[in-house]
Parts: structure tokens; sequence; C-alpha cells
């Protein structure tokens, strides 16, 4: 193997993906019922190191320590309540699909998040009126539907140098390669622990798997843009944090891998 070529996964990943029979077969029996809905993995609060991920049942949840799978697209979203949320269906005030423009429920009237005073830091004490996530769309081992992780800004720094130094830097895409997420106990500067996600390059999948998955991408992403702004999921992900766990950027925006 050359110096700087990237081995593929040791042990194959058990790729599977919505085409040919399964696609066919999804089409016939979901006409009518709309997509098959993506489920969520969740972050514990105070700390915990194990995922909470779907089960047979909505009862029985299954605990892990880890999330690996192939990222197929990641994006921003901001959400902002005039009132604190209280959880459930109630709909934000203002939410953004992208972290960049928000749109106000009320009048419809758009927003430059960059410049919104509730997207500041001490607008909410020292932290964020608006909550600030990152959402991520992993295809597990044997599982054809992707599952959404919903990153906390407390973890945001770490993907980002995950992406821009272990993807990136090796010519490929996050949907290239196997990602193996775990989880880590912090403690903010005002003595709250909580769980951040740590991220480590498994491998590249083959030349084979990269073209199916790809033909996946454009699918999740125009599926992302019908998926609620935020939910539970999303929403209880962090305990609250200020400043000094956030990774300050400066310059232009689009240069960076998340957008």
């Amino acid at each position: 193997m050359a110096k700087n070529e990237v081995a593929v996964t040791g042990k194959k990943f058990e790729l599977v993906t919505l085409t040919g029979e399964l696609a066919e077969a999804i089409a016939e029996e979901m006409d009518g019922l709309g997509n098959i809905p993506f489920e969520r993995a969740k972050i514990p609060s105070g700390g915990g190191l194990a995922f909470e991920l779907p089960g047979e049942t909505e009862d029985e949840p299954v605990m892990s320590t880890d999330l690996t799978g192939v990222i197929l697209h990641h994006h921003p979203v901001n959400v902002y309540w005039a009132e604190q949320y209280s959880g459930g269906n109630e709909q934000p005030d203002c939410s953004s699909h992208d972290g960049k423009q928000g749109v106000e429920r009320a009048t419809g009237e758009i927003h430059d998040c960059s410049r919104c005073p509730h997207n500041q830091f001490g607008s909410n004490g020292t932290g964020k009126a608006c909550k600030n996530i990152h959402r991520c769309y992993i295809l597990q081992e044997n599982n054809p539907v992707p599952i959404i992780l919903a990153l906390p800004p407390t973890s945001l720094k770490y993907i980002r140098d995950y992406i821009g130094k272990k993807i990136l830097l090796k010519g490929l895409r996050c949907y290239d390669a196997v990602t193996k997420i775990t989880l880590k106990k912090e403690k903010s500067s005002d003595g709250i622990t909580y769980s951040r996600a740590a991220f480590a390059f498994v491998g590249k999948l083959t030349d084979e798997q990269r073209v199916e998955v790809k033909a996946m991408v454009e699918n999740v992403k125009a599926m992302a843009g019908n998926i609620p702004e935020v939910d539970e999921a999303d929403y209880n992900v962090a305990a609250p944090v200020d400043s000094s766990e956030f990774q300050s950027v400066e310059g232009a925006q689009e240069n960076l891998p998340f957008n």
C-alpha cells in the first residue's frame, strides 16, 4: 500500500442500502404512508457513556457505548422559543434548518442567524437563547435506514476536528468512511457534568460500497429537509454550557466542512 493510501476497513462493513428488491418492496408497502421515518439515537444527560438506541418496541431501547456507521449527511439546526421549551410537540418561534437563515413561525420573516441577538453568547445567561445543534444521519451496519444523532454544541469542535483532519485530509468525504462515535464525560465551567461525542476513523469503504452509498446521499439530503426542526431527542442533548465549551471560528463560514 502506498504511503498516503487510506486503508479499507479490515472487517468488511456489512452495507445494506435501499436498492433493488428492497426498494421495490418499500415503495409498494409504504404507498400512501410516506417515507420510512428515521429513528433517533439519544445522548444521555448527566455524563452517561451509553447511547440510547431504538429497540424492537418503544419501551425497550437498546443501550450502546458506541454508534458506528457511515455519516451520509450532516447539517446544523438552530431553534428558538420565546418562552422556555417544555417538551412534546411545542413548535419553536423561530427555526433554521441550515444554521444560517432563521424563519419566524408567526410572520415568515427571515433572519440572518449570525446577526440574530438570540444567537449571541449572553442572550440566555452565560449561554445562548437560541439552541444550536448539529444533526448527523448515520447508516449503521445491516440497516438500510439512517439513524439521526443530534450533537450538542459541546461536541461541535470534536466533529469539526474529526472531519477536517481524519476525513477531508485523507481525500475522503464522510460518506466514504466508517466512523465510530463514543461518549466522554466532561464538566462545564460551572460544575455541570455532561456527555460529549468522540469520533474515530475505522476505515474506508470499498470502491463498490462507496458507489452504493453515494447513490443514497442525495435521497437522504432531500428527506432531511422534510424532518421537523426539533423534537425532544434533539433538544435534550446536553446540560447548559457557556462560551468556554464552544470553539470560536473566525472568517468565512462557507469554507468550513460543516457547510
